[in-house]
C-alpha cells in the first residue's frame, strides 16, 4: 500500500512538471519565441527627444538668433546692406568709395568673408552721414541662420530707409578738367539704368587714357562683367571706371595724371574690342557725354 502511494505520488508530480513545460511553451509561442521584454529606458529616450510640456504642449526652447554685424545700422544714412551677389569692389563703386577703404572702416580681416544682410558703414568714421546719398530701400535685419525659415515664409514688406538730403559736393569737387579716355568712335552711349557708360571702339592695343587726375582705386579683374578693370577716384565727389582692357599699366593706390597711359584697349569680358568708360557722382553713373570736351 506504500509503494503504491509513493508511485501516485510520483506520477502526479510528473503531469504537473508537464502541465507547468506546455504552458510555458505556449507563453513563448505566442511572443514569438522570446519571453516579453519591457523596454525601461523608452520613456526616457522619449522625454529626452521633447522639451518640457506644459499644460499638454511641448515648448520649443531655440537660442535667440544672432544678428549680423552692423545689423543695428541697417537703413541709416550711411550704411548699406549686403544683398545677394554684392562683391566689396562692387559696393565701393557703387557708393563711390575704395573697397579698401570700406574694409577698414569695418574692420574686415578678410574682404572676401561678407554676408547677405550683414550692414557696412560706406562714408568715412567721422563724416556727416546725414548728408550722405540714401543707400536705398533696406528690409529688417538679416539674422544669421534664419535663410531656411525666410525662404518659405512670406516676402518681407521694403521698408524704405528715411531719405536724407543730397550731399553737397565739396567746394571744387565739379570743376574737374576732363578729358576723353580713348580716341575710338562711340559706339553705345549712355542709357540710363542699363548701360552706365559709353563704349568706345578701336582695335587691341589702342591707348586708353586717364579721363582726369586722380588716383587708382582699382586695378583687377575681380568685378563679373568688367574685365580687366580700373577704377580712379578723382575727388571726394567723382570716380571713373575703364572696363575690358588687354593690359594694365597702373595699380592701386597709384597717382594719375589727365591723359596718362594706363592701359590698352581690349575684349576681356566683351564680344568685341571696347573700351567700357564710366563717369559715377556720388557712386551713380552719370553721361559721360555730358561732362567730356566736345571733339
Amino acid at each position: 500500500m506504500k509503494r503504491h502511494t509513493a508511485a501516485t505520488r510520483t506520477t502526479v508530480s510528473h503531469i504537473l512538471t508537464g502541465a507547468a513545460l506546455v504552458l510555458l511553451v505556449s507563453g513563448c509561442a505566442n511572443t514569438g519565441g522570446k519571453a516579453p521584454v519591457e523596454d525601461r529606458n523608452a520613456a526616457a529616450r522619449a522625454s529626452a527627444l521633447q522639451t518640457p510640456v506644459t499644460a499638454g504642449v511641448t515648448v520649443a526652447t531655440e537660442p535667440p538668433p544672432k544678428l549680423l554685424p552692423g545689423a543695428e545700422n541697417a537703413g541709416r544714412p550711411g550704411y548699406y546692406t549686403i544683398k545677394s551677389g554684392d562683391t566689396l569692389i562692387r559696393i565701393g563703386l557703387d557708393q563711390g568709395q575704395p573697397w579698401r577703404d570700406i574694409a577698414r572702416w569695418n574692420n574686415l580681416e578678410n574682404s572676401n568673408l561678407i554676408e547677405v544682410g550683414q550692414v557696412l558703414r560706406v562714408v568715412p568714421p567721422g563724416a556727416d552721414v546725414a548728408a550722405a546719398k540714401p543707400a536705398g530701400a533696406v528690409t529688417r535685419p538679416v539674422v544669421a541662420g534664419a535663410a531656411a525659415a525666410a525662404a518659405s515664409a512670406p516676402a518681407a514688406v521694403p521698408v524704405p530707409a528715411p531719405t536724407p538730403p543730397p550731399a553737397a559736393p565739396r567746394d571744387g569737387d565739379e570743376d574737374v578738367n576732363w578729358a576723353w579716355p580713348a580716341a575710338g568712335p562711340v559706339a553705345t552711349s549712355f542709357e540710363e539704368g542699363r548701360t552706365k557708360g559709353l563704349a568706345i571702339t578701336g582695335k587691341v592695343g589702342d591707348a586708353v587714357l586717364a579721363a582726369a587726375d586722380g588716383r587708382v582705386i582699382y586695378a583687377g579683374s575681380g568685378l563679373r562683367g568688367y574685365g580687366n578693370l580700373i577704377i580712379i577716384k578723382h575727388n571726394a565727389t567723382f570716380l571713373t571706371a575703364y572696363a575690358h582692357n588687354q593690359a594694365l599699366f597702373v595699380k592701386e593706390d597709384q597717382a594719375v595724371r589727365r591723359g596718362q597711359r594706363i592701359a590698352d584697349m581690349g575684349a576681356t569680358d566683351a564680344d568685341r574690342v571696347q573700351l567700357h568708360f564710366e563717369i559715377r557722382r556720388l557712386g551713380k553713373p552719370i553721361d559721360p557725354a555730358r561732362l567730356l570736351p566736345s571733339r
